[in-house]
């Protein structure tokens, strides 16, 4: 089967489409964990709002996530000193720690299987980049240990513990928070002038806009599709493999990670670039064959990531000169405290309040990094392809992918079945036939 083990095991609620004009004090657009939280936060706060869905909640990204609840985000800290400083890594640890806190708090009064687990990176090869990592983590006052030996079927160099982490079901989660919200599924924006939008059923006047879109939908502000590049990575869900007690992530970009759901391994890998050759499932599939030969497949399910250029998420305002447009985007495969971290932030922002993360997360910070001449060079590739079909973004040459049977874009990571549906944004319509 191939669908996230989440999607049977919870009930979502159904919203009616938008229905005529409207106005609001903030407008939503997206309903994944992202939406949900922001749209959540403005009700806590007694504020006006409204969230639109061109599909139904949690039908995209946030169906497959792995639901790990941490502030453990691989060997981000050594690299966030290196690149910023000291006071900004401090900074996004806080941010995350403060984010796994309210998911905590939340979880007492909505039942989604929430459970208090160590997160561990762990590295085959790279003891010294343990070793940085842990030097990093002391100066911004991180809780962390070292481990030499780690409960994997496989030889680690060692690896970094994180105590009082969390993992949960994000869908029984997404279902108890969505209820009471103003939602309008089936709703999609279609374009945008100043504070409206307009959709098929009516324009939404709002002083507040949110693009909670996965990839922000809006090309001309921002430069995201410079800032952002797409990650495709696998999952496969096995009965009878191991259980862990906790959550393991390789460091390597290529490398596996593991946790348990009830009597399931979730065996994930296999990570490639939207639009590049890889190995799809085919990485985590040799090496249950070869260290839980006698475990057994429930399902699979394959997932999408937006990376930055720096590893940091973009939340704040928009672009430059939008005032009263937001965003929440790149969150570099940990979507779930980054989500959280985004609502909070954005409540902060959106109500004239200091946030003291604002400046670590702002999308107006630096672009000079070197991942910005990689999707440069990407895009200029691509568009310079004389193949069709194209990508109704940006114009991109797409690529077969025969793991999955889609068109991808390796430019921005827009998907398409094959005959031409749309699957994965920032394409907002589906592939024009000829």
């Amino acid at each position: 089967m191939i669908d996230s083990v989440w999607a049977d095991a919870a009930a979502l609620p159904a919203f009616p489409h938008l229905e005529h004009d409207t106005t609001t004090d903030v407008l939503i657009i997206g309903g994944g964990m992202a939406g949900l939280l922001c749209a959540y936060a403005m009700a806590q706060a007694n504020i006006d709002c409204l969230l639109i869905e061109a599909d139904t909640i949690c039908s995209g990204i946030s169906r497959n996530t792995t639901a790990k609840l941490t502030s453990q985000h691989g060997l981000i800290y050594d690299k966030l000193i290196r690149e910023f400083d000291v006071e900004a890594a401090g900074m996004y640890w806080r941010a995350n720690e403060a984010a796994l806190e309210r998911y905590r708090q939340l979880a007492g009064t909505i039942p989604c299987d929430f459970e208090t687990k160590d997160a561990f990176v762990y590295s085959t090869d790279q003891a010294g980049k343990l070793e940085r990592e842990m030097r990093a983590l002391e100066r911004i006052g991180a809780r962390a240990q070292y481990r030499d030996r780690l409960p994997l079927p496989i030889p680690t160099a060692g690896g970094i513990r994180f105590e009082d982490q969390a993992q949960f079901h994000p869908l029984k989660f997404a279902a108890g928070l969505a209820r009471g919200l103003n939602i309008r599924e089936h709703t999609a924006a279609r374009s945008f002038a100043g504070n409206t939008v307009r959709t098929d059923y009516g324009r939404i006047r709002a002083q507040a806009i949110v693009i909670a879109t996965h990839f922000p939908i809006i090309n001309k502000h921002g430069g995201y599709f410079l800032k952002l590049y797409q990650h495709r990575s696998y999952v496969l869900a096995l009965e009878g493999a191991q259980e862990l007690d906790g959550m393991y992530v390789d460091e390597a970009d290529d490398g596996l990670s593991f946790r348990n759901y009830g009597p399931l391994l979730l065996l994930g890998g296999g990570a490639h670039r939207t639009g590049k050759r890889g190995r799809g499932w085919g990485a985590p599939e040799d090496f249950a064959r070869e260290h839980y030969p006698d475990a057994r497949e429930v399902c699979r399910w394959a997932t999408q990531d937006c990376m930055t250029l720096d590893g940091v998420p973009y939340i704040g305002r928009y672009g430059k000169h939008t005032p009263g447009l937001y965003v929440a985007t790149g969150f570099n495969k940990w979507g779930m405290t980054s989500s959280m971290a985004a609502a909070m932030l954005l409540s902060d922002l959106i109500q004239g309040k200091e946030n003291p993360w604002a400046a670590v997360f702002s999308p107006s910070r630096t672009m000079l990094r070197p991942q910005l001449a990689v999707n440069a060079a990407e895009a200029a590739v691509n568009l310079l392809t004389p193949s069709a079909p194209r990508c109704p973004h940006m114009g991109c040459a797409l690529k077969w992918n025969p793991q999955e049977r889609s068109w991808d874009c390796p430019c921005h990571g827009s998907r398409f079945s094959g005959d031409g549906a749309l699957l994965d944004n920032p394409a907002t319509g589906d592939l024009k036939r000829k």
